[in-house]
């Protein structure tokens, strides 16, 4: 299983089964980040320059993957436990801490920096057991109950500030 650079799980064994397609590729098939970062890396930006941009792992006629690519990056943006299902839940003008945290899947080998950005969300409940236990993304979970409670109660909330109340109501003068 994939190791922290302390250590520590992932969770996972391949990082790149949960990537999704790259950050950088626009919807045309094109790298964004060879157009818009050239000064980066101007050997691979002159390469992608010469193909007019096209992005070689969804070309058909390629055998690039995402992991073949210098620039790869992966970040989950669905605001979801990817083990356990819990839905973020933000309060706004809030310093509470969030329910979800992005989880890092993929880290540098052999004392190397790291190259590919791979992230999902995990609930915090979930994080924890990832990286202080064998748990592992993949495991069919439940949420923790503390994590229903923090939800739900942070729904409570949100329902107590949609709720109406005349001014009539707050600035009662018989009281």
């Amino acid at each position: 299983m994939e190791k922290t650079p302390r250590g520590t799980s992932v969770g996972v064994d391949d990082p790149y089964e949960f990537a999704g397609v790259c950050d950088h590729l626009t919807g045309e098939g094109t790298c964004r980040y060879a157009f818009d970062h050239y000064e980066h890396d101007p050997e691979f930006a002159r390469e992608r320059a010469e193909d007019e941009y096209e992005c070689p792992v969804v070309d058909p006629e390629s055998d690039w993957t995402w992991a073949d690519c210098p620039h790869f990056r992966s970040r989950n943006r669905d605001r979801e436990c990817v083990r356990c299902g819990l839905e973020e839940k933000r309060m706004a003008h809030d310093d509470e801490r969030p329910l979800l945290e992005e989880h890092h899947l993929s880290y540098a080998r052999d004392g190397e920096t790291l190259s590919h950005e791979i992230t999902v969300y995990l609930c915090r409940w979930c994080h924890a057991k990832v990286h202080n236990s064998w748990a592992r993304i993949t495991d069919d979970a439940a949420p923790d109950p503390e994590a229903i409670a923090a939800l739900e109660e942070r729904r409570g909330r949100e329902y107590e500030e949609l709720g109406f109340q005349s001014a009539a109501e707050r600035y009662d003068e018989d009281d």
